[in-house]
This record gives C-alpha cells, structure tokens and sequence, in this order.
C-alpha cells in the first residue's frame, strides 16, 4: 500500500520532526513554521542539533548528521549533546537540501529542516552572432530562478518582437526560453535582439544579442569532387599508357 501525502500535510510532519522529543534543530536564519529556512546565494546557514538532557537519550551517544540522505562528516568534539553544521556559501545546488540530525544509536530520535534558496534569474551581458542568410537563428536564455520569473519578452531593435511577421517560434520550459527562426533574410532577422525576465522578488534581468547576417556562401561536396579528380586522373594515366605503349611498338619498327 501507498502512503501518499499532501504538501501541506508534508509540511507539517516536517515541522512535527524539527520539534521532535528528544533533539531539535536551532538555526540562523531561523526556520518557518513549516520547517523550512528561507535564505539566498553567498548567504551563510547554521544549523545546531541540541540533544536533551533525559538521562535515557544521554545514552544514546553521539548525534548525526543528514544532507539529503547522505551522510554529513563532523569533527571529533562535535557530536556529543550539541553538534553544529555551517553551509556556507550557500549555493544553487542547496535549494531544496534537507538537513537531518538524529541520535546515533537510535534514529527513530530526529529533527529536519529544508533550505529553501532564493536566486534571481541568470541574464545579463550581451552576446555577438553571427549566422548565414537562409539558415537557421537560435538564440538561447537561461531563466531559472527562485521564485520563478513571472514573465518573460523578447524584443527586436528596441520593439517587441513581431513572431508572426519572423516567423518565429519561442519555446519556454521555466529553465530556458528560446527563440528560433528559420531561412533568416537580412532584412527580416538582421538586428539587436534581447531576452528579459521579470521577477517579482529581483526585478527586470536582460541580455541582449547583436546578430549578424552574413551572404550564403556556396558549397560544394568535397569527397564527390576529389572521387572525380581520382577518377580523371586515372584515365589520364591509363591513356598516356596506351599512348606510350603504340609509340614503343612504332619506334621497334623504324629501328629495325
């Protein structure tokens, strides 16, 4: 049988498990009543795991930590009645981390809490490009934040962009919006482009593009051509053979 569970009520077992009888989780930033600490990039989390004083979890020894399951290394001297974990700097990879500390020698006796990490979206710059008439545009920006971008827009030469009148096409899957066109002509495409995403925690982030049209160059299938000089080449060859054999035969002849 499956034992499924709401957000909500996951929640609040985690909040259960951070007040949990027995050891409790102390921290700066302090957590949210649903057990969750918000914090964001560069920032600094430290987490306290306090064992209480009942002389029956006394004996149960040493505390351990947790990080998504895997085991956190701690130094002698920091696992007995108060061990501390410092994350620092936070990163990207810490959004969503769960953090949990439980007695050694009894696991049932735990406490969690989870990272929420904020992060704006990553646009910003500009990017040169350069692509031949008649192929294809693809141009790229990575959106993924925390929270998420509310919106996002593309513009052409400081106008928003006309995707009918490009025959453009923009996909968005909430880590990276793209905008493609294809057979691109110089006076359709040819331009400054820029991608922008609104977050209503970070504000407007934007990159720009500076795309370039080039004229069609000709192209000609290398191994097709070389495979008919090697073809020429040996006629030539076996000709001048013959050639050179008849004038052998006609040379014997006046000699003798």
């Amino acid at each position: 049988m499956k034992l499924m569970f709401g957000l909500p009520l996951f929640y609040l077992l985690l909040r259960c498990a951070n007040q949990a009888l027995g050891v409790t989780i102390q921290s700066v930033p302090e957590s949210n009543s649903d057990g969750v600490i918000q914090t964001e990039l560069e920032k600094t989390v430290s987490l306290a795991c306090q064992r209480d004083s009942s002389s029956e979890l006394q004996a149960d020894g040493e505390l351990v930590w947790l990080r998504n399951g895997a085991l956190v290394s701690l130094k002698e001297g920091n696992k007995e009645g108060r061990s501390s974990v410092c994350v620092t700097p936070v990163l990207h990879a810490d959004n969503g981390a769960n953090f949990t500390c439980h007695l050694s020698k009894n696991a049932t006796v735990t406490a969690s809490i989870i990272l929420n990490v904020a992060y704006p979206p990553q646009i910003s710059g500009s990017e040169d490009v350069t692509v031949e008439e008649e192929s294809d545009l693809l141009l790229q920006c990575d959106i993924e934040a925390n929270p998420p971008v509310a919106n996002t827009s593309w513009t052409l030469n400081g106008e928003e962009l006309d995707l009918a009148a490009g025959g453009f096409t923009v996909t968005n899957d909430g880590f990276k919006i793209q905008l493609l066109a294809s057979k691109v002509e110089k006076s359709l495409h040819e331009g400054t482009y820029a991608c922008s995403a609104y977050s209503d925690k970070y504000g407007q982030h934007t990159k720009t593009f500076s795309v370039t049209l080039t004229e069609k160059t000709m192209k000609f299938p290398l191994m097709p051509i070389i495979a008919g000089l090697v073809v020429v080449f040996l006629t030539l060859l076996l000709a001048f053979a013959s050639r050179w054999k008849k004038i052998a035969k006609c040379c014997k002849k006046i000699s003798k």
